[in-house]
């Protein structure tokens, strides 16, 4: 491991609270009635298990080739899932905004190494939850299995329905399809950021919008 992602680890780990706050946000335990049902109790019994972060504007809580510790629940703010090709362009796989989990899958399943970056888009409040801590909650606690089986779930949905209403399509049917699925990307997000994810240049896009409003 490079000095730099050993630093990146170092810090992101000092960032961390000492102890997890006792007090499940509201919003998550919204989130998790809403998918299991779960009840006060069992809220409470998870609550020691979620750390709560701040996280400020355009601050990384993973960089490529750092193992994803940590799966995050989005209170407030936005986070993105990211990739820098060889070229430097950067590709935009995932935007989190309130009320939805965001993590390098992939890493936070295998251990491995993560190939992709996740930034704070706005100022963000997490909640935090360890890679063993949640597995280990997967295992036991039929609510969290359930949380778990729709993150996957939604993931591979979005996913599908990307690829196949996008597949071949032109950057104005693109723009148009984010429009439809996340209105408030436009609302919150800078136009580089919307480019990367829709796979075109900042430039098409701004032409784009500008032909919208004619």
């Amino acid at each position: 491991m490079n000095l730099a992602v050993s630093c990146g680890n170092l810090i992101a780990k000092a960032q961390l609270p000492l102890r997890p706050d006792l007090t499940m946000h509201s919003t998550l335990k919204s989130y998790f009635h809403e998918i299991t049902g779960a009840g006060e109790e069992k809220l409470a019994a998870l609550a020691q298990y979620f750390v709560e972060k701040h996280v400020k504007k355009n601050e990384w809580l993973l960089r490529e080739g750092e193992v994803c510790k940590f799966n995050y629940f989005v209170v407030s703010g936005c986070l993105r899932l990211y990739s820098v090709n060889p070229a430097g362009i950067e590709n935009t796989r995932y935007i989190a905004f309130e009320k939805k989990f965001a993590a390098s899958f992939t890493s936070l399943i295998t251990g491995q190494p993560s190939m992709e970056y996740i930034q704070s888009l706005e100022n963000t409040t997490v909640l935090a939850i360890t890679r063993q801590d949640f597995f280990d909650l997967v295992e036991r606690e039929p609510a969290v299995n359930k949380v778990y089986r729709h993150i996957l779930e939604s993931a591979y949905i979005t996913t599908q329905k990307r690829i196949y209403d996008l597949q071949g399509a032109d950057s104005l049917h693109r723009l148009k399809w984010l429009l439809a699925q996340q209105p408030r990307v436009f609302e919150r997000l800078p136009g580089k950021i919307i480019a990367s994810y829709l796979g075109i240049t900042p430039y098409t896009l701004s032409r784009l919008k500008a032909d919208l409003k004619k």
